[in-house]
């Protein structure tokens, strides 16, 4: 490649990944999974569009599993422990004996519906097992339902991904006779065993190595939190057992621990993960040409029929009535169940594998997400109203955001009250601090406390000051000042001129 080649492709992609965000905002406001913007981005410019040619599924699994493996762990970091404890059963059944069950009644009706072969169908049935959590939560996060139902399903579908995996792995490369259950039940307990023991394992060790090394710059911390799923991912994957479960568990450990920079780690994974997701579903979308997908649209809509009514509704009423969860919640979590960027990146392993067939199925696969995909999500509300899980007059969840202070145009000063200031003894309101400058906080003792306009300073508090950029010099002035002279200070003329400025 040459120099101007290379600029070239970075145009391209800039452009594709500016064009990506402005379609992910175009689907939060629309109510639609950002997802399908993003594989209309990659339809548009592939070879029935804009005419770039793609159809390397090798190269397609291999950027698909690094970017889960990065979604996952950032799905890890994301994910309150709180929230995932209280679920951790309901939601592990659901990921294994409801992956199982729903597999099986797919594969049924692929078979039976549409006359295809056992191994296809039960390929088939592997495939398009996995619900999508940011599928899910995209349309969902506007509705005030119950954290039951919502923590259900954001635990379900963080641990689902890597039974699935699993199982499109054994009918992707078995012989021509399919292992027998044990087999299958045998290598399922090693993989995920070996993965859940190595994520939480090197989760655990990434938190005690960024807690005790200081590294020089805040960045480096998000780098090395994202880095330790990274290794929990690939080391799993070198001993053949899950990465994709000991990723989401070392993202998990990692993410739930009072770790340095944890906002900053927070806010990176997030825009990674954002990262991962619109080059999967863009490069997805460019591996399927649209003139040939004609012939797998009754297909689709057989299986996808038969996922939605039939397979779903079966593994949730059969694995969640233990749990003693309310039918309604049952019916909703039933109809919720979308599918994303897993069942299309699972849908190249066959393809890999030289499985016959293969190329129908991922055509099959990619018409069910997109066809299914515009009709559960615009009417999830509607379902959740009419089971009575929300009200039109119910209050929506307060959401509040965290915004770093350089986009309010402010900074954070600290100040400490050192031994013999002039700060001791002073009151908030006698600071009088220029307009644009507040203190937010006062850590005195090892106790925090919100300080009121009468509240009194003292020796050794640490003072919180938040302020405007364009008044941060006039309030470090002033805090220097009251510092040297008291209250008084600009009677005594002090007006708090840094030391080196100062005349003698």
């Amino acid at each position: 490649m040459t120099l101007q080649q290379l600029y070239i492709a970075l145009l391209i992609g800039g452009a594709v990944l500016l064009a990506g965000i402005t379609a992910a905002r175009v689907a939060h406001r629309a109510g639609l999974p950002s997802l399908l913007f993003f594989l209309g981005l990659g339809l548009l410019i592939g070879e029935d569009g804009l005419g770039l040619d793609f159809d390397n599924a090798q190269l397609a699994q291999a950027l698909g599993t690094a970017a889960l493996a990065l979604i996952l762990v950032e799905g890890g970091l994301t994910t309150s422990w709180t929230t995932v404890r209280r679920l951790l059963m309901p939601a592990g059944v659901l990921a294994t004996a409801g992956v199982a069950v729903s597999v099986l009644v797919t594969a049924a009706g692929a078979h039976f519906l549409l006359g295809m072969e056992w191994r296809l169908a039960l390929l088939l049935g592997a495939i398009v097992s996995s619900t999508d959590a940011a599928a899910v939560f995209a349309v969902l996060r506007t509705l005030p339902l119950p954290p039951k139902v919502s923590g259900l399903l954001e635990a379900e579908s963080g641990f689902n991904d890597a039974p699935t995996i699993i199982l499109v792995l054994l009918f992707s490369t078995a012989a021509s006779e399919l292992p027998g259950p044990g087999s299958i039940a045998g290598n399922l307990l090693y993989q995920l065993a070996v993965g859940a023991v190595l994520g939480v394992v090197i989760g655990r060790v990434g938190v005690v190595a960024l807690r005790r090394i200081a590294l020089p710059a805040t960045g480096l911390y998000p780098l090395a939190t994202v880095g330790f799923g990274i290794i929990a991912f690939a080391a799993a994957g070198a001993l053949n057992a899950s990465g994709i479960i000991a990723a989401y568990l070392s993202g998990l450990v990692l993410g739930n621990s009072h770790l340095p920079h944890r906002a900053a780690t927070r806010s990176f994974a997030e825009g990674l993960g954002w990262l991962a997701q619109i080059g999967l579903f863009v490069m997805l979308g460019l591996l399927v040409t649209p003139s040939r997908m004609l012939e797998a649209v009754g297909a689709a809509l057989v299986v996808g029929l038969v996922l939605l009514l039939a397979a779903r509704p079966i593994s949730v009423l059969a694995c969640l009535p233990p749990f003693r969860i309310p039918w309604r919640q049952q019916i909703f979590l039933s109809w919720a169940g979308l599918r994303g960027a897993v069942p299309i990146v699972l849908a190249t392993f066959p393809i890999v594998a030289g499985v016959e067939g293969a190329w129908h199925l991922l055509n099959i696969v990619f018409v069910l997400v997109v066809v299914f995909t515009l009709i559960q999500g615009p009417s999830l509300p509607l379902v959740a109203r009419r089971l009575g899980l929300i009200r039109p007059d119910q209050a929506r969840e307060l959401q509040v955001e965290a915004a770093p202070l350089d986009e309010l145009g402010a900074e954070l000063l600290t100040v400490t009250v050192p031994p013999g200031s002039c700060l001791h003894g002073v009151e908030i309101s006698e600071l009088r601090l220029p307009a644009g400058a507040v203190v937010s906080l006062i850590v005195r003792a090892g106790t925090t406390l919100v300080p009121a306009p009468v509240t009194t300073l003292a020796e050794g508090d640490e003072v919180l000051v938040v302020a405007t950029g364009s008044v941060r010099e006039a309030t470090e002035r002033r805090l220097r000042a009251v510092g040297r002279r008291g209250r008084l200070a600009y009677w005594h003329g002090e007006y708090g001129a840094p030391e080196a400025d100062r005349t003698t």
